[in-house]
């Protein structure tokens, strides 16, 4: 037996030393294609075996295998996997350089924090019309312009207002304004929690860091209880960055524009950490005139992984700027004065000075931790902040203008001079105020995930959020005076004031102006005896849970979400009210929502899907004080959205396309205002007393927006790309809005009905579509070209016989040429340039009301009377489009 044992033994031990003799080396190393730089942590598999390695910090790579010849697969999160062929000559073979290209279909997994946060769509499998934008093309095709331009390209989103000046443009999704699109950073919701706005000033820097957009049409795949009526746009910044490097780089556009950037990466060291550090300046004089600007970026993550468990990254970003604003004004000023006329700006003393600029500095921060707990069941948390600085200047007191229309500073100043320096109403002077909004804003958000088998998931999580605000206005510049007094009375908590003799009096004189550079503005503030007007602040607190269920399986996926929140609101105001009723009652409001949907992949190419969701929206904080005072809105109730959507995709080598339908209403709209009976009278048929609080609500006014959407990518060559895009909406109001007058005790004293049946809704193209093309003519040399057609464009106003602007069409071009340089060519320097609008088109981009006497809903209509502007009376107050502009950049990665 102990001889038998022994030949078993020396048997094994020659079979062992048979094997190792026979192992053939692998090496190769492994590209980033977008980059051109070394891949680290790549996965390098031998085919059909568990042979397999990573690549290390250049990304090179070495496996050992006993098989002579055979496949190796090589694969990255956010890139296309990619098989080799070798054949081992000797021991070991050499493969070279391969390059791996980015996978926009696996976007998810470029997320590399916050994932449980970040509700990204997979292609074909999230049942949901979704558009992803890379950071490549966001960097090519923003240029000066907001990084809403980046968007310009896809279904039903329509961009407008950059004639105002820089960041002062606006986007509608599905025809539904910003405050109804839901905008999330990092998964972090970015929407004015007070009015739902949005103001791209604020992030000017957004083209530089992020990662990819990706505009989630209709109800969307976020978790959270947000506004996404019309969809979701969530930017995916960058993290601390893998791989150590940087760029630096440089533009020059139009109008004396000229922007410089500088990053670093130090990459995740071998201890875990990691910094990236990016830095910009930006200047420009602005398209129109008076429309100057200037500010910086700032983006700085911190990154930590300590283990395979735990993911940290810290954040902090930012973009102080200050830029002088455009607004819309009749087209006959336009005809008289040029399309570039801007009467918000004029000189002093020889010197140009703006009456309207936007300043401000909103830092936002945030601290994700990534935990993985085990194989099934992870748990990501987001800590994050804002901190809000700043506002915009305007006209207060008596404005003097030149004879063709600009601001008359001179003869302001002589004004003011005459009155011995010292300001009020009524005397004839005149200053600067500058109107501040500042704020503090904090949250959470945690979503816990468990795998409960293969093909089913369960998340569930928090997000809680609280938000103080602050308004005032305060001195921008004097314009010679020394002072300026104003009085008023002080409310009580009627909140009215039907007979000012019945209530104290306060008045306040103050002698300080305050600087309206971005940065002066965060680090100081003015004092209480210093601010004029209003001043009054509120707290909006916020707590919601969500949760949701999915199942996939094969070619087929399912999803039930659901989320239930309630907001608090409180507002307190010092400058009107007397001590004892300076703050308001609070109000709060619960709302939720449910959605759910499926997909289903056949034929390998071919997908269809389907969704629907139910939103009980709770009001704004807007919505629910009257007339900027403390009294409670009593009629204000939750709006409701209803989404109905399903779609197809079909996708192959050469040619992936995708069609949408939708249906989204949404109703119980609810306007009101209230105002003080002037003299004894009847209201309907109700008598009613000189000094009664009338409420006067504007509801049921509901919008039925509907319509199918088209895409497509094409390559029928390697080096050329076609894309093509097209959307038709029909967006009309439904019903009768209905008018109501209540007295105090909410009792119904007059309705009045108007029917709105079938107007049309503005501010939004209805119809678009568009086609381009890249094509690389030489290895690394391209140009592209982008051409758009709209149609079906309403004035912004609620009627039943809205006017419809002109139809235009735009064409923007664009070449790009990348040279490699240094050691193993391993940088490159990118040089892009852009023209847009490149024919020079001339049109109008939209209409907004005006309160002008004559008007019939805040717009003419136009008649046989009308002197007109391609069919459009010229009393309509609009923005010209921007005409032909262009910009230049160089950009060295190293």
């Amino acid at each position: 037996m102990k001889v038998f044992k022994n030949v078993l033994l020396i048997g094994f031990m020659f079979l062992s030393s048979l094997t190792v003799f026979s192992q053939s080396k692998v090496t190769g190393t492994v590209i980033d294609g977008d980059l051109n730089q070394p891949l680290a942590g790549a996965n390098v598999m031998v085919k059909g075996t568990k042979t397999g390695t990573v690549t290390d910090f250049d990304g090179k790579f070495e496996i050992s295998t006993s098989e002579k010849s055979g496949q190796i697969i090589v694969s990255y999160l956010g890139f296309v996997t990619k098989t080799i062929t070798f054949t081992v000559s000797g021991n070991s073979v050499n493969l070279g350089s391969i390059v791996l290209a980015p996978d926009a279909s696996q976007l998810e997994e470029v997320v590399v924090i916050g994932r449980g946060i970040i509700d990204v769509a997979k292609e074909r499998k999230t049942p949901i019309a979704v558009s992803t934008i890379k950071a490549i093309e966001i960097q090519e095709k923003v240029g000066t312009a907001d990084v809403t331009q980046a968007m310009v390209n896809t279904p039903s989103v329509y961009v407008a207002g950059q004639s105002g000046g820089y960041g002062d443009s606006r986007i509608t999704v599905r025809g539904f304004q910003q405050d109804n699109t839901a905008f999330l950073l990092n998964g972090q919701p970015i929407n004015g929690m007070e009015d739902g706005k949005m103001y791209w000033s604020n992030w000017s820097g957004m083209s530089d860091i992020a990662n990819f957009i990706q505009i989630q049409r209709g109800l969307g795949s976020s978790k959270l209880a947000i506004s996404s009526v019309g969809g979701t746009v969530n930017f995916v910044t960058k993290a601390t960055e893998k791989n150590q490097g940087g760029f630096v780089s440089m533009g020059v556009a139009n109008s004396d524009y000229f922007k410089s950037t500088a990053a670093y990466n130090t990459g995740i060291m071998k201890n875990g950490f990691g910094a990236s550090v990016m830095l910009s300046h930006w200047q420009g004089d602005g398209y129109n005139q008076g429309t100057r600007g200037e500010g910086q970026n700032y983006f700085i993550s911190f990154g930590y992984k300590p283990n395979n468990k735990h993911n940290f990254n810290f954040l902090i970003t930012g973009a102080p700027q200050s830029h002088d604003q455009n607004f819309t004004k009749s087209i006959s000023k336009y005809l008289q004065y040029g399309r570039k006329y801007n009467d918000n700006y004029g000189y002093l003393n020889g010197q140009y000075l703006s009456e309207r600029t936007n300043f401000y500095h909103k830092p936002v921060a945030n601290l994700n931790w990534d935990y993985k707990i085990n194989e099934t069941t992870e748990l990501s948390t987001v800590l994050y902040a804002s901190w809000g600085r700043g506002g915009g200047t305007g006209n207060y007191g008596s404005r003097v203008r030149t004879s063709d229309g600009y601001v008359n500073f001179d003869a302001i100043y002589a004004n003011n001079q005459a009155a011995n320096g010292d300001g009020m109403f009524g005397n004839g002077t005149y200053l600067i105020r500058a109107s501040m909004n500042n704020h503090a804003w904090y949250g959470l958000v945690s979503n816990f995930k468990k795998e409960l088998n293969e093909n089913l998931n369960l998340n569930f999580g928090l997000d809680l959020r609280t938000y103080n605000g602050d308004h005032y206005r305060q001195v921008a510049n004097f314009l010679g005076l020394n002072t300026w007094t104003e009085s008023r009375y002080l409310r009580d908590n009627n909140h009215v004031i039907p007979n000012p003799n019945t209530l104290p009096s306060a008045s306040n004189t103050v002698n300080q102006s305050y600087n309206i550079n971005p940065w002066y503005a965060f680090f100081n503030s003015a004092n209480d005896a210093q601010k004029i007007d209003y001043d009054y602040s509120e707290t909006i607190s916020y707590g919601g849970v969500f949760g949701q269920v999915e199942y996939a399986k094969d070619n087929f996926s399912a999803f039930f979400q659901g989320a239930i929140s309630n907001q608090t609101h409180q507002r307190f105001d010092y400058y009107d009210y007397q001590d004892q009723y300076q703050d308001s009652e609070k109000v709060s409001n619960v709302g939720y929502n449910v959605k759910g949907g499926g997909s289903y992949i056949f034929a390998e190419k071919h997908a269809v899907y389907a969704n629907a969701g139910y939103y009980s929206r709770q009001p704004y904080h807007d919505n629910i004080y009257l007339n900027y005072t403390n009294q409670v809105n009593p009629l204000t109730e939750n709006e409701k959205v209803l989404g109905l959507e399903a779609g197809y995709t079909f996708k192959s080598k050469i040619f992936t396309a995708s069609v949408n339908a939708y249906r989204t209403t949404w109703e119980d709209r609810v306007i009101t205002i209230s105002g003080v009976q002037n003299t004894d009278g009847v209201i309907g048929s109700t008598p009613v007393l000189a000094g009664d609080v009338i409420f006067t609500s504007n509801q049921g006014v509901k919008q039925v927006h509907s319509g199918v959407e088209v895409d497509f990518i094409l390559k029928p060559i390697e080096k050329l790309d076609i894309k093509g895009f097209a959307s038709f909406g029909n967006w009309e109001y439904s019903g009768n809005a209905i008018s109501r007058k209540f007295d105090e005790n909410l009792n119904l004293l007059l309705e009045t009905e108007t029917d709105l049946d079938g107007g049309k809704v503005g501010d939004a193209a209805q119809s678009t579509w568009g086609l381009g093309a890249k094509y690389e003519f030489v290895k690394n040399f391209s140009i592209d070209a982008d051409w758009r057609n709209y149609d079906k464009l309403y004035a912004n106003t609620v009627t039943d016989k809205n006017i419809e602007l002109p139809n235009y069409d735009l064409v923007d071009a664009g070449i790009s040429y990348k040279m490699l340089v240094g050691k193993d060519k391993q940088n490159f320097v990118n040089f892009r340039f852009n023209m847009n609008n490149v024919f020079d088109e001339v049109y109008l981009s939209e209409i907004s009301p005006t309160t002008s006497s004559g008007n019939v809903n805040g717009i003419y209509p136009t008649t046989s009377t009308s002197t007109t502007y391609k069919g459009i009376d010229v009393r309509n107050n609009a923005y010209f489009g921007l005409g032909r502009t262009w910009n230049f950049s160089i950009r060295f990665n190293f």
